[in-house]
């Protein structure tokens, strides 16, 4: 693996002066040329599964801003689709799917060992990106995490809170975990022929981390998490993995050391100066400005970019939004916040 590559320095445990920098969501709406390409494609996972749009739409922030990673550009729930479910969206409103919340549902699912056979585009983005992109620029796979891919595929669709999938937690834990299971065992997979493909970090995106507690953090949030980790790291020792439960709040505190990430990814509900006392000793954090300032810019922009560089400018650090950057987001602040960085 590179040194050369600041993103990989900084999981590898260095402290830079100048952390790198990418965005989560940086290939989409907000941007004039992405807008164009998606048009081009059609619909949206006609854009994920041609792996020639797929890595344009990648690749335009890179040309653009000079980010030091580039994440591949595909959804969380491909991996359900690839395992049976059906996956559409709706304009306006977003993804829908089949649902899965009986024995039989469960057992129409397809076997992990099928799943290429859907995703094999998807691999084919990456091998693209691993030729194009600049030599500097790490190439980041990523999943979603077992629990927030169950919430879509338990309830059809994205929810407020999730509710459907704690339902179907207590009401039938044997069919839960069975589905929390199936979809470990496919990101696992998923994962690593992403890695084969050329990815050079892989994440893991567990977006509704927030709504599981005690207990059932450990369980559903931290346990598949590791599993993940611990299959990939056996065969894939030097990829590094970003973890990001959002809005696991003090549970936060130890999550590198109990799933063995080399990151972990902070939303921006915890303040830079708790997470570098708390969370920043055992490793590279990454995050976290809020989304909205992409939106209102200005000098708090710029003064807000500045603090949460200096906050974890003792440790390993890996600047980026708090979630990703959203739609109505103006692109010039996001230069704006390099040039702040970079100075």
């Amino acid at each position: 693996m590179s040194t050369t590559k600041t993103l990989l320095r900084a999981l590898k445990g260095d402290v830079q002066a100048i952390p790198p920098i990418w965005m989560m969501r940086q290939a989409g709406r907000y941007l004039p040329e992405y807008r164009a390409t998606r048009a081009k494609a059609g619909d949206f996972l006609s854009l994920c599964y041609t792996p020639d749009l797929a890595a344009e739409v990648t690749l335009q922030p890179i040309r653009r801003y000079g980010f030091d990673a580039a994440i591949l550009f595909a959804d969380i729930l491909l991996l359900p689709q690839a395992l049976g479910a059906d996956l559409w969206f709706v304009t306006g409103e977003g993804p829908r799917l089949s649902t899965i919340t009986t024995p039989a549902d469960l057992a129409m699912l397809k076997p992990v060992s099928d799943i290429d056979a859907t995703l094999a585009p998807v691999y084919e983005t990456v091998r693209i990106l691993a030729r194009e992109l600049p030599k500097e620029t790490t190439l980041i796979g990523f999943a979603g995490a077992p629990w927030t891919v169950a919430t879509y595929m338990i309830a059809g669709r994205g929810t407020p809170d999730q509710a459907p999938a704690h339902a179907l937690m207590r009401e039938d834990p044997a069919t839960f975990d069975a589905l929390i299971d199936r979809i470990t065992e496919g990101t696992i997979a998923y994962l690593g022929a992403q890695i084969e493909a050329g990815a050079e970090v892989v994440k893991l995106f567990d977006s509704w981390a927030g709504s599981l507690k005690g207990d059932a953090f450990a369980r559903y949030a931290t346990a598949p998490t590791a599993r993940i980790i611990a299959a990939l790291k056996s065969k894939y020792p030097d990829v590094p993995v970003i973890a990001f439960p959002r809005e696991a709040g003090d549970a936060y505190v130890g999550f590198a050391r109990a799933t063995g990430a080399d990151c972990v990814a902070l939303d921006n509900s915890v303040s830079a100066d708790w997470a570098a006392a708390n969370v920043q000793i055992d490793g590279c954090v990454q995050g976290n400005l809020a989304p909205s300032y992409m939106v209102s810019g200005g000098p708090e922009l710029v003064s807000e970019t500045r603090r949460i560089v200096k906050a974890f400018s003792k440790g390993p650090h890996i600047f980026n939004l708090g979630h990703g950057i959203t739609p109505d987001a103006d692109p010039d602040n996001v230069q704006r916040m390099i040039d702040a960085i970079r100075g």
